[in-house]
């Protein structure tokens, strides 16, 4: 990984879209904070396009896509449970904004049950691991927590992995869940299909005019994918465990990373003088 302040000007310039992770990238002991909430909104001002992508559940995306005026994230949508569903915004700037899946009702309805009987599996093989306190919002996968309020060590995250991937699960891991969905989703899938959704364009065409930022394994897909890529410094615990890294990477953690990644951009677009 190379450090972000050698990432060229003129690669920056080109930006038009960011999309990052939530989770101990945006956030910092779960909350998001002020640097960070400030670059998003420095970033949409500037006329780029602003995408979180999350293993998150659609609920708990909710209330930052539809919060009151001065609430809401200042982006164009928000991607959850690892790209299979998203809010975005409506067509009227009073419109609230509305989700979109990519599974239809029927398969989702089947799917839900399929995922209780997985989980009772679970529970049953490998006690004392419990599902993610925000399972509640989640409508297309599982998450099982295993460093948000509880701690397993490796073996035992292991252990869940082969349940759900016996039950014909894709698994995924990111800074504190372990996820298991039925369907091809992932983040870099979820942001191939957003693009379209949104703007019609077909993202794996124009991948030097986007930048990825993460810090961990369910990133992995996007750091493989993106050509301008980028770790916040908390990535470093999980640089054993990845196959994949980031292009470059940030000197702050977290929020602070990101809102570093932020004020990159737009110092390229700043010193050439001209916006997007």
């Amino acid at each position: 990984m190379t450090p972000l302040i050698h990432w060229p000007r003129e690669c920056r310039f080109r930006i038009v879209g960011i999309f990052t992770d939530i989770d101990d990238t945006l956030t910092t002991e779960g909350a998001i904070t002020p640097d960070a909430m400030q670059a998003l909104a420095e970033l949409k001002a500037a006329g780029l396009h602003v995408i979180p992508i999350t293993g998150r559940p659609i609920g708990w995306c909710e209330p930052f896509m539809a919060g009151p005026a001065g609430a809401a994230w200042p982006v164009d949508a928000m991607v959850a449970e690892n790209g299979a569903v998203a809010f975005v915004h409506g067509a009227g700037s009073q419109s609230p904004p509305t989700k979109r899946y990519q599974q239809d009702a029927a398969t989702r309805h089947a799917n839900q049950a399929r995922m209780r009987a997985v989980a009772a599996q679970v529970a049953a093989e490998v006690p004392g691991v419990a599902l993610s306190r925000d399972s509640s919002g989640r409508e297309t996968d599982l998450a099982f927590d295993y460093a948000e309020f509880d701690r397993h060590p490796p073996e035992t995250v292991q252990r869940v992995l082969d349940v759900l991937q016996r039950a014909g699960m894709q698994t995924t891991v990111s800074s504190i869940h372990i996820h298991g969905c039925f369907g091809d989703f992932n983040k870099w899938q979820g942001a191939n299909w957003i693009v379209r959704e949104l703007l019609g364009r077909d993202l794996a065409q124009e991948l030097d005019r986007w930048v990825f930022v993460g810090d961990s394994g369910n990133d992995q897909a996007m750091f493989q994918h993106f050509t301008h890529s980028v770790g916040v410094a908390n990535i470093a615990r999980f640089v054993p465990q990845l196959t994949h890294l980031p292009r470059y990477v940030a000197r702050g953690e977290r929020g602070a990373g990101f809102a570093e990644v932020a004020q990159a951009l737009l110092a390229a677009r700043m010193e050439s003088g001209a916006g997007r």
